[in-house]
Order: structure tokens, then sequence, then C-alpha cells
């Protein structure tokens, strides 16, 4: 592993930071976290700009139009432009980090040709239909079905925890083809696209009161056979490619933020009273606040360490899961602690006063769902027990 930048990366990071300097002023006003349509023109729009500028598909090879950036150069990316404040993925997240990945390594050259430039232009937007309200964490046991009809697939059932489903034009469906078959062994990956007639979408409301996700509900709707990606009740080998495409670099810009909140919450701490002196003036808050820096520090150093593995056998290791693991727990222990220096102005999802306490309550609710989202960490805690230490499965 050598933690150290090479000469032309450290270039990389220069003409990045010129460009995001010239670029960003001239962005629009940020739009309405509930208008959707104008949220998905603003994310296109700035995909638009990356692919202009020679960014879009930071990690995407060349062949299929992308930087071919290397891993080390995909941090760079990410740490830069989200200490820039630039616009995240947005919409685009499903299209670019999973459903095209994937497309590259499993689809059909004609499937490719159709779909891949149009999500890199940021001109397709994709959302994921793999969760249902009972396969969660135990995905395999969607029960989501399509049923085959000459030429098309049938296709009744329901899936929670769409991202994006309300803008998006195409939808990575897992369904159950054979329901007779081990649950891992009947389920196939399918493009759906989303104007399909037989198609309900109930936008959720989530603790933070964002809208991203919605219920899709399933009402005999057809997709032709032709949109299946990979073979016949294949569709879980291919799922694990495109969770492959996540575990990589999948948290690096979670990470910069929050190094970044460290920060804040000392400045923080520095300006909330506790009677004649400040909430920083405590030692065991000054200790604690310094224990959250030297895990954010190791965890960054683990990233690293992950990417360098990743880079030279070519796929990304089960090292990932530490990292979420660890890192969803950090955040909450952190945000705890944010909570108490707060005290009662916690309560309040707003400013107040002229503590930046809405945030720091946001990001508490937020972290909630990070030990749930992307595999629980009990799931976290499994793969870590068997395939890195190497103990017998749970039974």
């Amino acid at each position: 592993m050598d933690l150290r930048y090479s000469e032309s990366e450290q270039q990389f990071r220069k003409e990045l930071r010129e460009w995001l300097a010239e670029t960003l002023p001239t962005l629009p006003p940020k739009p309405d976290p509930d208008d959707w349509p104008a949220r998905r023109d603003y994310d296109t729009g700035w995909q638009r700009r990356l692919f202009d500028a020679g960014y879009a598909g930071i990690n995407w090879p060349r062949e299929f139009g992308g930087r071919g950036a290397t891993l080390t150069e995909q941090l760079i990316f990410l740490e830069e432009t989200t200490r820039a404040g630039a616009p995240y993925v947005g919409v685009n997240f499903v299209g670019l980090l999973h459903a095209g990945p994937t497309l590259m390594a499993e689809a059909t050259d004609e499937q490719k040709a159709t779909h891949l430039p149009r999500i890199l232009r940021g001109e397709e937007v994709w959302c994921q239909g793999f969760s249902e309200p009972g396969a969660g964490s135990d995905l395999a046991s969607l029960s989501c079905k399509a049923v085959r009809d000459g030429d098309e697939y049938v296709i009744s059932g329901q899936k929670i925890w769409t991202s994006f489903a309300q803008v998006a034009d195409y939808c990575e469906l897992l369904v159950r083809t054979d329901p007779y078959a081990p649950k891992h062994k009947g389920i196939t990956w399918l493009i759906f696209p989303m104007n399909t007639p037989g198609v309900e979408i109930r936008p959720l409301r989530t603790i933070v009161g964002s809208s991203e996700f919605s219920e899709v509900f399933f009402d005999e709707a057809r997709v032709p056979v032709s949109n299946r990606v990979g073979a016949e009740n294949e569709g879980w080998r291919i799922a694990m490619v495109t969770f492959s495409f996540e575990r990589g670099t999948a948290f690096i810009s979670d990470l910069v933020e929050t190094d970044k909140m460290i920060g804040e919450l000392v400045a923080l701490a520095r300006k909330v009273t506790r009677r004649s002196a400040t909430a920083w003036d405590d030692v065991a808050l000054r200790r604690e606040v310094g224990h959250l820096q030297a895990e954010m520090d190791a965890l960054w150093a683990m990233t690293k360490r992950n990417l360098a593995q990743a880079e030279r056998n070519g796929v990304p290791g089960v090292g990932g899961s530490v990292v979420k693991l660890y890192y969803s727990e950090l955040l909450q222990r952190l945000t705890d602690v944010a909570m108490r220096v707060l005290d009662r102005a916690g309560l309040a999802r707003e400013d107040v006063g002229d503590l930046p306490s809405g945030a720091f309550v946001e990001e508490r609710l937020r972290s909630t769902s990070f030990t749930i989202a992307a595999g629980t960490s009990q799931i976290q805690r499994n793969i870590i027990a068997e395939r890195i230490l190497g103990l017998p499965k749970d039974r």
C-alpha cells in the first residue's frame, strides 16, 4: 500500500481544483428539495458539464466513454468535489454508479449502445428496484414476480425504497422468474422502462422530511424479454456485480463530509456556553472529539488501503464492509456528541439563534439509516466474520 500521491495524480488534483473554481460560481441556484423535475434538470445539467469537461464517468472505462481514471484519481475526484461543495451525483446515482457499470459487464452490445452514452451525458435517469417490504437485507427473498408470455415478461408485485423513481426513465429491476427454484436461483435482472403501463409510484417521506424514495407497484406491467440482462434466473449473480461497484469508493464523499463536520462541531462547542465557560472548555468533550478525529483519520487510511488492494486485484475487497460498518456507527456517535453539545437547541429542526443546530439535527436523523441501508451492521459483521476472519457461517 502506498498512501502517497504521484506527480501525475497531483497534477490531476490541480487541474480539477482549477476547473471547479471556474465552474461552480456559474451554476444556477439549487432547486427546492421537493421540486423533482427541477432537481432532475439541475443534476443532469451538472452531469452534462462534467461530460463536456471530461470528468463524467470518472471510473468508467474509456471504451464506454468514461475517463478510465485510476482508483486513486477517483478518490481525488470525490475528495475535491466534496470539499469544494460541488453538486452530488443526485438523481444520476443509480445510472452512473450501479446500472451503468452492470450493463458494461453483463449487457448485450445493443443494450450498451442504447443506454451507456445517454447515462453518461445525463440524458437518462435510472432508479433501483431491488428492495421489497419483505426483502431488504435478505434481498434474495424478493417476491415481485415476472411470468413469461411469449416475447414479454408480465410483472406483478411491489418494490420499496426505490431511489428517484418519480423522475427515472428506467429501473434496474430484480424479479422472481422461477418461484420453485432456491431463492438465490430464480431471480432475473431487467431493464424496465418507468413509463410502462401498469406502474404506480407512491413517494415516501423520510424522517428528515425528504422524498427521494418511493414505493413502486406493478400491476401486470409488460416488458420485452429483450430487456433482460444476462440469462433468465441469473439475476442474483448480476446483482452481486452491481453491489461490487458500490463497495470500492462508495463512502468517500461521506467520509470527507463527516471530517468537515468534526471541525464544525469544534466551532459549535466554542460557541455554546456552559455557565461561565464554553462547551469546548470541557476536557472530556475535547478528548472525545479527539478520539473521533483519530478514528476518522484511521478510516481514511483504511479506505486508501482498500483502494490500493482493488487496484492490484481489479475488484474491491471485503474491506469495504469494515469501512461501511465502522463509518456508519462512527457517524452516529459523532452526531450524538453534537446533540449533547446543542442540549435543548437539538430539539429544533431549524437553527436556534446563531447556532447551526438545524444541520446537526438533520445529520443525526439521517445517520439513523446508515446502519441499515446498503447492508445492515449485522450483515456487515457476518461478512467480516466469514470472509475476513474465516469464522464458520451462522447456522
